[in-house]
């Protein structure tokens, strides 16, 4: 039975009690929805440690009810509601990943509940047991440490559990992301050479040289129609995107949309290069005697590159035929290396979005106008064209030294 003095004789304060029977001490209190709530303890400091945390809690306008029993996908619905400024390929990427890796296992916790070791147990679980990447985990990190920094704004939390977690489980996994690596002049020439000789793999030639020729991001590339190009002028106009969603109708399937570029520095216009005209020109007389597109995207009509069926190529599907390719390809060099008694020229295994890179990287060797390069690349940050793109060519470094000697009169 509760009394007002505990069992040394101490009186206790207003809503705090003391239980003969068990030796424990409660304190009564009222949450800021006007409910009851009680807390326990085994001694009455103990206990008066809680009732000042709750004391300060109040004073800082803390709502420990919604963080006492909201978990983490209420409070990351509650987020992505509120970014309305998203285009709509960024908040699809947010909510697959989301869904992917998040939803079903951390985001059922609690949010009071989570501490920084609980966002290393997760990221470290991630990359040690499911075999993510780091470049992956930074992904997830993206929507996670947004998600709550809202519940600090909320005043639900103190800190961000998730300050600092992804940096230090980077570091014990080898530090950096894996940096992408552009073709080199001659992986470039083999690659291609190949696709053209190759009948099985010949129907990829036109779209491949349109990439290498033109630098274009995947979803610029598969959405781009024969409407977005003057072939008087020689120009390609970029001003729309195509990507693959998932539908929101839970049936597993994707469905393609069009959307704008990635920033705004992306719609913009590039001039032809010669292979691109060729391959171009030759495309639309094809098309002028078999057909040209009539697969419907939001609206729009006559993409350029298709796959058998008709439809604007799916990026999965392009970066499935370029594994086969490569393959193929290596698989038939070491065979013809070993009979003409030479070293193979062996192509890595590489994504679709290589091509811009192999782009911007032979770019970048070529034109020393970085403005120029910027713009054709259509990147909104002249330093992301120079710190992710422009690789040092161990070449074309020892030409440009050979060049510089030849200029001073000094040696």
């Amino acid at each position: 039975m509760a009394c007002r003095k505990d069992g040394k004789g101490r009186v206790l304060r207003k809503g705090e009690h003391y239980r003969k029977t068990d030796g424990r001490y409660s304190y009564i209190y009222t949450d800021p929805l006007g409910k009851k709530r009680t807390i326990y303890a085994k001694s009455l400091v103990t206990l008066r440690q809680k009732e000042d945390e709750l004391v300060r809690d109040q004073m800082d306008g803390l709502n420990v009810y919604v963080a006492g029993s909201a978990d983490v996908n209420f409070l990351f619905d509650r987020y992505i509601s509120t970014k309305t400024e998203l285009r709509s390929t960024t908040k699809a990427n947010y909510l697959y990943t989301w869904d992917h890796f998040i939803r079903d296992t951390f985001g059922k916790k609690k949010i009071k509940d989570v501490k920084y070791s609980d966002v290393l147990f997760f990221y470290t679980d991630l990359i040690t047991n499911k075999g993510l990447q780091v470049n992956t985990l930074e992904s997830i990190n993206t929507v996670l440490r947004p998600t709550f920094e809202l519940a600090v704004r909320d005043d639900i939390i103190r800190r961000n559990p998730v300050d600092g977690a992804y940096a230090e489980v980077k570091k014990r996994n080898g530090g950096a992301r894996k940096s992408r690596r552009a073709l080199t002049v001659e992986q470039q020439r083999e690659f291609i050479d190949y696709v053209a000789k190759n009948p099985f793999f010949f129907h990829w030639y036109p779209f491949f040289v349109f990439l290498l020729g033109t630098g274009c991001r995947i979803g610029e590339a598969i959405g781009i129609r024969w409407d977005d190009v003057d072939m008087k002028k020689r120009t390609i106009n970029i001003n729309h995107s195509l990507t693959y969603y998932t539908r929101y109708d839970n049936s597993f399937k994707c469905e393609f949309r069009v959307s704008e570029p990635k920033t705004e520095a992306g719609i913009r216009t590039i001039p032809m290069m010669g292979p691109v005209y060729e391959v171009l020109k030759s495309e639309y007389q094809r098309q002028q005697e078999e057909g040209f597109c009539v697969a419907e995207v939001d609206g729009m009509t006559n993409f350029i590159f298709t796959n058998r069926f008709g439809n604007p190529h799916n990026p999965q599907a392009v970066n499935r035929a370029i594994k086969r390719i490569v393959d193929a390809h290596n698989a038939e060099e070491e065979v013809e290396a070993k009979k003409k008694k030479r070293e193979p020229i062996m192509l890595p295994r590489f994504s679709c979005h290589i091509f811009r890179h192999t782009f911007a990287s032979r770019f970048c060797e070529n034109e020393t106008n970085v403005k120029v390069i910027q713009e054709v690349m259509g990147h909104a940050d002249v330093s992301t064209t120079m710190n992710i793109y422009a690789e040092a060519n161990p070449e074309v470094t020892r030409e440009a030294l050979e060049k510089l000697a030849k200029n001073m009169d000094v040696f």
